[in-house]
């Protein structure tokens, strides 16, 4: 085994054929490899979620294309810009920001929903490299559309990088020490506030949209870096050796187990016992729709019109500062872990399900969020048009 991922996940990629022994990684609970895969994984939550946040804040600019067509650099409208519906209270895009939102999510939900069905068959290196190239895209393909249904297409980009990586690294902490977890959770928050600063930053300096998308490219490279490079490589499940790891590498996201003992696992379960695990974990389920739900039904829906006209700031700009302290507060809840524990976690597992139920209810709870947020989209589209069509 490497004394890297990349060597270990480059094994895992070929014909198997015999090779030189190369020396052993170090151990994962050493001094040198906890910090190595703490910052590998801290990094792998940024850069995964980047993309998707900075398409977030860019939502007001991607539509107010459709007003500037032809504006091949996305310049930035003035201080006080004419409102699209001069009748109405509200400086309204003929579009809700929610459209943004959808393209944003919606890949991601699908993905959530389609990987138990056979995302693990596949290698851990082309699943991180297809997240790579389409976060890649992403930047380029809204950066360079002339029309809003393209740019909304280099949105689909972001969602797919950011839903396949989600999926992939969380099923790759399977082989590390569990804290690496909590690190890629404040990564994550770290992609909320980062990427929404950084997109307010560049413009609020000058530089324009197209060209700010543009200076993100290298954010795709140190995902790929941190994945190949930094995280040191994972021990095998047990004596198996690399066959063994390769085997747990390509099973569902919770499960280390090879397919010959997930006899009596949720591969195995009725469709009349999924419908009554999924029945018992409706009570945590739905406050988990509702809470996702109302803070993206805010964020994309109602933050677009808000705007007050007396300021130095444009309506655009107004809007990615709602953005970047949204963000902010994400940063410091999803960090919140590295400073304040919870010390009776032993009552969360009372509330468990059975090991036969686990990796099923896991699989359907998981896609709260992403389903919350889908909801949240859905609905605010109606209600933009409500609003701007006002007296």
């Amino acid at each position: 085994m490497g004394s890297s991922a990349g060597s270990w996940r480059r094994l895992e990629d070929s014909e198997r054929e015999e090779t030189d022994p190369e020396p052993r990684a170090p151990p994962l609970d050493s001094p040198s490899a906890h910090w190595k895969n703490a910052v590998g994984f801290w990094i792998l939550g940024l850069c995964n979620n980047f993309s998707y946040v900075v398409m977030l804040s860019a939502a007001h600019d991607i539509l107010k294309q459709e007003q500037e067509s032809g504006n091949q650099s996305h310049v930035e409208p003035g201080p006080t810009p004419v409102p699209h519906n001069s009748s109405s209270r509200f400086d309204c895009n003929s579009i809700s920001t929610a459209a943004v939102l959808l393209a944003d999510i919606l890949p991601t939900l699908i993905i959530k929903l389609l990987a138990p069905l056979g995302l693990h068959l596949l290698p851990y290196s082309p699943r991180v490299l297809v997240s790579g190239v389409c976060s890649a895209g992403s930047f380029i393909l809204v950066a360079f559309s002339q029309s809003v249904g393209l740019s909304l297409c280099g949105v689909v980009l972001a969602s797919i990088s950011s839903g396949l990586g989600e999926v992939t690294f969380l099923s790759l902490t399977a082989f590390y020490p569990s804290a690496v977890i909590s690190w890629w959770s404040s990564g994550t928050g770290g992609a909320g506030l980062l990427g929404s600063l950084s997109y307010l930053g560049l413009t609020q300096a000058g530089l324009s949209p197209q060209h700010t998308l543009l200076s993100m490219l290298g954010i795709p490279v140190l995902l790929l870096g941190s994945y190949f490079l930094l995280l040191t490589s994972p021990e095998p499940q047990d004596p198996g050796g690399i066959d063994e790891a390769e085997t747990a590498a390509r099973q569902p996201l919770i499960g280390t187990e090879t397919p010959q003992s997930k006899s009596g696992s949720s591969w195995d379960l009725s469709l009349q016992e999924r419908w009554t695990v999924f029945k018992g974990l409706l009570r945590y389920i739905i406050p988990l729709v509702l809470v996702y739900f109302a803070e993206y039904f805010i964020n994309q829906g109602l933050f677009e019109l808000l705007f007050f006209r007396n300021t130095s700031l444009s309506h655009a700009q107004q809007y990615r500062w709602y953005q970047m302290l949204y963000q902010a507060g994400v940063f410091a809840s999803r960090s919140s872990l590295q400073c304040c524990r919870i010390r009776f976690t032993w009552v969360l597992a009372l509330l468990q399900t059975s090991d036969k139920h686990r990796e099923f209810a896991m699989e359907a709870a998981c896609v709260s969020d992403t389903l919350g947020i889908s909801i949240s989209g859905v609905l605010a589209l109606p209600l933009h048009d409500f609003l701007c069509h006002l007296p």
